[in-house]
């Protein structure tokens, strides 16, 4: 057995600085600027819809724009990995973020102008997404391994850093300096994490592309669904077809329902009913690929059941950009604590999610489970993932409520806005760090790509759900039967979402109960 956790002799890489570096810079221009697009849409950008619109489709423009930064990663796996390398990929599309970020700043009082940026942006993040951690590991060999740790816990302590002051810093220049400064602020601090980043070219390792694996996740599962044997049909195809009819029947939807959210309908229909299609003949594989690599896309197929049941929270959880800022603006904004009395910018609540996680981790790992396992209950990954669905409902009961008592005329101080964002936040880091740490211990080696891409999926999907429910209130008679309960429209959605994660928790906790666990990390005996 390799003992992973044995001290090695070599030095900690010399060109990791400008990584870490490049990163927090990045995050810094990335949640600088998503962090007051919703502010920026209604109060700016919109002004030329009714009133009573601005703020349905300032969530929508948000939500598609998200959508688009975690779709967007798939493209940047396979542009790295099949044709030009982790470095290239991402300095190129570095550099298409910073002009996106260029469009946000120069085209602030111009529609197609200002979404051509977020288009950009949504790229660039997106396609550099998967690449940046990954290049990181490949700067570590077995001589200095076990240092690769240290570096990975300073990525994400930048990335919360940078998040926490973009998230104080970009309001107040939107409201004091105006769109120009507060978007081109972002992209300055862009294009200095391209500059570091190019800086350190001559000292990375260079890991080349690979050739294209002809026992991949895609190749296994389209012998298993076009696989045949004497006498008997193909009911996987069968169903795999039944999803291709129904996406097309999506994307027939466009006028109606418009291009992103039937897009990714028909995306989600596709996957669902390919992947249940590909299980139910997967045997078939057998013989024509080696056994582990059917072995590794069964894995996945389990995995992916686990990250459906998981798209509900990511619709919580992005909002709080969106929803929760709207519901801040209307709250009074003076905020008095141990004598000291200031007001805050709505959009400013957001850092406090950056700092709750660092706060909570440490918590999490130091107080928290140990306690547990000292009450004889073991905080396994799914259900630290069970409990952080059901945290994350909490906290949008909790808004719901504070949304009555706002409709019903009385002042809410924005100070009551920290119970949610301290329930959320508990939510996500018991579901978004323990995700991955399930599925890659879940995945064999060579399918672990596919599950990053899976992940950054699910929130892709997650956003799907926000896009519909914006959607359906709309409707007149939707809106006309939220409005006979007594409630808000705004309240409704809310509640809607609580129970919509209690629900997606009770399920997932029951599929929890019936998984079994694997090991498939490196080092374990051969």
């Amino acid at each position: 057995m390799t003992d992973l956790a044995k001290p090695t002799s070599g030095r900690m890489p010399r060109q990791i600085p400008y990584i870490i570096a490049n990163e927090g810079c990045e995050r810094f221009s990335f949640y600088g600027m998503r962090n007051i697009l919703t502010p920026f849409l209604i109060t700016t950008l919109l002004m030329f819809l009714p009133e009573d619109m601005r703020t349905g489709e300032a969530k929508h423009v948000f939500h598609t724009f998200v959508i688009g930064v975690y779709f967007f990663p798939l493209l940047g796996g396979w542009l790295a990995d099949r044709y030009f390398g982790k470095y290239n990929t991402v300095f190129w599309l570095s550099l298409v973020y910073c002009a996106g970020h260029a469009c946000l700043a120069i085209f602030e009082d111009n529609v197609n102008g200002f979404y051509f940026g977020l288009f950009l942006i949504a790229l660039g993040s997106g396609g550099i997404k998967p690449l940046v951690a990954s290049f990181v590991g490949d700067q570590f060999d077995q001589t200095n391994k076990d240092k690769a740790k240290v570096v990975f816990d300073a990525f994400y302590w930048i990335i919360n850093f940078g998040s926490f002051f973009a998230s104080l810093l970009m309001p107040w220049l939107l409201r004091d300096f105006g769109p120009a400064w507060a978007f081109g602020v972002p992209g300055i601090l862009m294009f200095i994490a391209t500059m570091v980043f190019w800086s350190g070219k001559k000292k990375y390792v260079h890991v080349p592309p690979a050739p294209a694996n002809p026992h991949s996740f895609m190749r296994v599962a389209r012998t298993a669904l076009l696989a045949r044997r004497d006498g008997e049909g193909r009911p996987g195809l069968t169903v795999a077809a039944i999803g291709a009819i129904g996406a097309l029947a999506s994307l027939a939807m466009i006028p109606q329902w418009g291009f992103v959210i039937a897009a990714c309908m028909a995306l989600v229909l596709v996957m669902a009913f390919g992947g249940i299609g590909a299980s139910m003949q997967l045997d078939r594989a057998r013989g024509i690929h080696p056994d582990d690599a059917v072995d590794g896309v069964r894995a996945v197929l389990r995995i992916l059941i686990v990250f459906a049941l998981v798209t509900p929270f990511w619709s919580l959880f992005d909002q709080k950009a969106s929803t929760w800022i709207v519901q801040a603006n209307a709250m009074t904004t003076q905020v008095s604590l141990f004598g000291w009395t200031w007001d805050v910018i709505p959009a400013q609540v957001q850092a406090l999610n950056p700092l709750l996680v660092m706060l909570l981790i440490p918590f999490n790992n130091f107080a928290l489970f140990p306690m547990l396992r000292s009450l004889g209950i073991e905080p396994t990954p799914l259900r630290r993932m069970t409990a952080g669905i059901v945290f994350s409902a909490l906290a949008w009961i909790v808004v719901g409520y504070l949304q009555m008592q706002l409709d019903a005329g009385d002042a809410v101080s924005i100070a009551w806005q920290i119970a949610p964002y301290a329930l959320l936040t508990l939510g996500e880091v018991l579901v978004s760090a323990t995700g991955l740490e399930f599925a890659y211990s879940q995945a064999p080696a060579s399918m672990k790509g596919v599950i990053m891409a899976l992940w950054y999926l699910a929130v892709t999907v997650g956003n799907l759900w926000v896009l519909i429910v914006n959607a359906s209130v709309k409707n007149e008679s939707v809106v006309t039967y939220i409005e006979g309960t007594g409630m808000g429209v705004m309240a409704a959605q809310m509640y809607f979402f609580a129970a919509f994660a209690l629900l997606s928790a009770a399920v997932f906790g029951w599929y929890a109960t019936r998984y079994k666990m694997v090991d498939h990390y490196r080092g374990t005996a051969a």
